[in-house]
């Protein structure tokens, strides 16, 4: 009896101790997120539906690495929230249920349910700011973008949505981060071509692109509530000859129900860009163009009405 008791209790700290193993071996990855000790340097990884990376981050010109190594489109935002207070039951429980029950609604059309369902989302919301991102990003992809972060509680995120037509967050893609207010020294790569994004005239962009590392900086000249409740963006994507343009607009409208959600129209390669930004605001995307067909567009309704959508190719 006694051999069976110490035999149970040497599996049962054998069984313990290889969890134990497991779960360090789970973190390691996320702990060199950062390059180096200023952290303005900081890389992303999404496996599946997370978000890998850093819960601190210092304020200031950042630079953020985000690997799509999962086999959907994805992209991250950075929301400033209106109060450190807002806490994980603000977004599980009041945030999310409104626009998941919105959602549901537009794919059932029922348009006026929908409506009243968006119509619950939390007041605090309408005060939240955004600090850029990346643009949309393929799997097997890594979109560079630099942005300018100021001091404050961020839920990083993002709503692109499954094939069920449920959004990412909703499967839990979305974390908090903290900036500090200790600047980083960090400086944005100095600029190939400059995109300026307006409401009222659209995409403004200098220059032809060419083949190579490619730098762009985009200048938010304003910034507005369009149809689907949130601001205009870049996105920066390769084509193949004859894709559906027209096709392309329909789908980054999440308000379709079709809109970002898995898959992603066939033909087109989806690599980074910046995210929507504050009025006067400015952010950096990298990017290393290879010969053939691309567009620069708006997660944004009516993207080419608005001209937010110039098509250029590199030779």
């Amino acid at each position: 009896m006694k051999t069976n008791n110490l035999t149970s209790l040497i599996l049962l700290l054998s069984v313990l101790l290889f969890f134990n193993c497991k779960n360090e071996k789970k973190t390691e990855p996320i702990e060199d997120i950062a390059s180096d000790e200023n952290y303005s340097q900081v890389e992303v990884i999404t496996r599946a539906m997370e978000f890998q990376t850093l819960d601190t981050l210092r304020s200031g010109w950042t630079t953020f690495s985000y690997k799509n190594l999962s086999g959907e489109v994805h992209f991250f935002l950075m929301d400033k929230l209106p109060s450190d207070s807002i806490v994980k039951s603000d977004i599980t429980d009041h945030l999310m249920p409104a626009f998941d029950d919105g959602m549901k609604y537009l794919i059932e059309e029922k348009v006026d349910s929908a409506m009243a369902a968006f119509g619950t989302i939390p007041t605090w919301f309408n005060d939240v700011k955004r600090y850029g991102g990346s643009g949309l990003i393929s799997p097997g992809k890594t979109a560079v973008s630099t942005i300018n972060l100021e001091p404050g509680k961020y839920m990083m995120e993002c709503y692109v949505k499954a094939i069920n037509g449920e959004w990412h967050t909703s499967h839990g893609m979305w974390k908090f981060i903290t900036v500090v207010d200790e600047p980083t020294d960090h400086k944005p790569s100095k600029a190939t071509h400059t995109l300026s994004v307006s409401s009222t005239n659209g995409y403004e962009f200098d220059g032809k692109p060419t083949a190579g590392k490619t730098v762009f900086k985009v200048d938010f000249i304003d910034q507005v509530p369009h149809e689907h409740f949130s601001g205009h963006d870049v996105n920066l994507i390769k084509y193949k000859e004859g894709a559906d343009m027209d096709a392309l607009v329909h789908w980054l409208n999440w308000m379709n129900p079709d809109g970002l959600r898995t898959p992603a129209p066939d033909q087109f390669e989806f690599l980074g860009g910046m995210n929507n930004c504050e009025a006067g605001e400015t952010g950096y995307f990298e990017v290393v163009l290879e010969p053939g067909n691309y567009v620069l567009v708006s997660e944004t309704p009516k993207a080419d009405e608005k001209g937010m959508l110039k098509t250029f190719v590199v030779d």
